[in-house]
């Protein structure tokens, strides 16, 4: 067995070292940016898409009573039950853009209780990986430092040919 270690390059584990400190820059600023993802699709479907189609709501709804004032005023004027088809049709139009607006009124709540539901367990895995990039991987840079002082420290302690081992002149 021999007495010594057989190290061979230093640089291939300071090379190593410095490929980490790499990656957990690249890996630290990655997660950030997918953790700062989930909060930000929640603030555009509660500020940007639900109060859009509120405010659209409103204005289909608006447009149908408006249909349904010129359809009922037509059927005034003329006496008779049979109004204008394109009134009628005016009338049909506004409904269905109401029917489809409330749709994507619960479409969006959907979205919003779905994005909390699916979102929830991936956010902790995402936070268990930043804790780890913060935490455990600062410790292996450091270890990785002190094996490349230990490895240099012993390759500059070898022990000249000739020279005496274990202390002493022979026993």
């Amino acid at each position: 067995m021999p007495e010594h270690a057989q190290v061979t390059s230093i640089e291939a584990i300071e090379a190593l070292r410095s490929d980490l400190i790499v990656y957990l820059g690249k890996a630290r600023a990655a997660v950030e940016d997918i953790s700062s993802e989930v909060p930000r699709a929640r603030n555009w479907l509660e500020s940007a898409c639900y109060p859009q189609w509120e405010r659209e709501m409103r204005a289909r709804k608006y447009k149908l009573e408006e249909a349904q004032n010129e359809l009922f005023t037509a059927r005034l004027s003329t006496l008779s039950r049979s109004a204008s088809p394109v009134l009628i049709m005016a009338v049909q139009r506004a409904e269905r853009a109401v029917r489809e607006a409330e749709a994507k009124i619960k479409v969006i709540k959907k979205w919003d209780r779905e994005l909390e539901n699916q979102a929830e367990p991936m956010v902790k895995q995402i936070d268990m990986l930043q804790g780890f990039l913060t935490s455990e991987m600062p410790g292996a840079v450091a270890y990785l430092t002190q094996i490349i002082k230990t490895l240099e420290a012993y390759a500059d302690a070898q022990p000249t040919p000739g020279a005496p081992r274990n202390g002493g002149e022979g026993a």
